[in-house]
């Protein structure tokens, strides 16, 4: 395994992850943002109930990724990155493992506090850990929505910086997530 290339798995998890959390994340934040119940009733519980649905699937796949980060080696950084710029680039990466498992968490614990269910694809549910609960309700709702919005700039910052380390540093950070080397 070259060194400077993440496994084919590792990069399909990337993608499909990133593609769902973001699809999630757009679709929440418009029924969190600009529909009503008042207004659009049915129409916004529906789009809540595909929000859901997409982003449960993110809680399986993180544990397929976790695992498969944790026993497949990943690709160094550039040696032209500085010792605090490498610090950065891991306590980013944490963060966002924190955010793929803090979010999908705490939607959970929202749907089940509110008395909803936590849904996989329309498929089944997950299992209730909670009844309804207006008090954790209180707690976890806001929870939820902050954390939505700190990982929208989160993956704004992580989008950009791929995009530096393209187009203006032009290392092969971006690239050994998109591409496999030729043997």
């Amino acid at each position: 395994m070259d060194q400077h290339y993440y496994t084919r798995t590792a990069q399909y998890l990337h993608w499909i992850m990133g593609i769902i959390f973001i699809a999630a994340w757009l679709i929440g934040f418009y029924s969190g943002n600009f529909l009503s119940y008042a207004v659009d009733g049915s129409f916004k519980g529906s789009v809540i109930t595909l929000h859901k649905n997409i982003a449960t699937v993110i809680i399986f796949l993180l544990v397929v990724r976790i695992f498969w980060r944790y026993t497949h080696p990943v690709p160094q950084l550039p040696n032209t990155m500085s010792p605090f710029m490498k610090k950065m680039a891991h306590l980013g990466h944490l963060a966002l493992y924190f955010m793929l498992i803090a979010l999908p968490v705490t939607g959970c614990l929202f749907s089940w506090s509110a008395g909803h269910p936590a849904p996989v694809l329309y498929w089944f549910e997950i299992p209730r850990l909670v009844d309804k609960n207006p008090e954790l309700l209180a707690i976890v709702k806001p929870l939820h929505i902050y954390l939505s919005w700190a990982v929208g700039v989160l993956l704004l910052g992580h989008i950009a910086a791929a995009l530096k380390h393209h187009f203006i540093d032009k290392d092969h950070v971006l690239i050994s997530m998109t591409r496999q080397p030729k043997d």
